[in-house]
């Protein structure tokens, strides 16, 4: 019994050390940049690069971005943020039965750059196939939370050259970090002065210190073979408490 709870503790503990609530102190919100809340059912702030467009669908429903897609895809933001930045929206992988409803890759790109063309992502050499690989190319942040059909989350960093070594502590499968069907969840992105955080909730999942860090880029949402909804995007200004 004593083995059983001392196993359960030490599970227990290597989760909290990749999530645990999360802390502002360390940074403030000094401007709003952006905001969409799809109340005027357009999508004129969005880029979309879809894989298969016959059985695929971005469009705003129900108030709402309604992304419906059955391989790759990527929604980019179209707007290039500098500095320091704190993402957030609100997001549901639906599950209800449709063509689509696999509950999967809720993922995401941010401060995204093609080296090649570091000012316009969408003036480059780069593919805009919706493909996942064609993305190798570029210099950004990744999280794919429920990948490989909802049982891991990981984190990546791109380096443009092919590169995205999958680190200690970046590949995880607890159920916590997974996603449930129907359910709402905010997400919040922050690049600040090489600090990378990936936010759920108010709990931490990734916490990551750049020693070469990507400053500057867009932010995509990205899904494979999934039905999601994403409302209240909001992009903020911050900077470091002690600036």
């Amino acid at each position: 019994m004593m083995r059983l709870f001392g196993l359960v503790f030490l599970v227990l503990s290597l989760w909290a050390c990749n999530a645990k609530p999360e802390k502002e102190n360390w940074y403030e919100i000094s401007e709003l940049l952006f905001e969409d809340s799809f109340s005027e059912g357009s999508l004129d702030n969005w880029i979309s690069e879809i894989q298969e467009d016959s059985c695929s669908s971005v469009l705003v429903k129900n108030g709402k971005m309604d992304i419906d897609v059955c391989k790759g895809a990527s929604i980019w933001l179209d707007q290039y943020f500098e500095g320091g930045v704190l993402i957030e929206y609100d997001v549901t992988v639906i599950g209800k039965g449709g063509p689509n409803d696999r509950v999967s890759d809720l993922n995401c790109f941010w401060n995204a750059t093609d080296p090649r063309s570091p000012k316009d992502l969408f003036d480059s050499p780069r593919k805009a196939s919706g493909m996942f690989h064609d993305y190798d190319t570029l210099q950004l942040y990744y999280v794919g939370m429920g990948g490989h059909n909802n049982t891991k989350t990981r984190f990546r960093r791109y380096a443009g050259d092919g590169n995205k070594p999958l680190l200690a502590g970046h590949d995880l499968a607890s159920p916590d970090v997974l996603i449930e069907a129907n359910k709402t969840y905010k997400i919040q992105l922050i690049a600040l002065n090489g600090r990378v955080q990936f936010i759920r909730d108010g709990v931490i999942i990734y916490d990551f210190k750049d020693e070469e860090a990507y400053e500057n880029g867009w932010f995509g949402i990205r899904t494979i073979n999934n039905h999601m909804s994403v409302d209240n995007v909001k992009v903020f200004q911050i900077k470091g408490r002690n600036e």
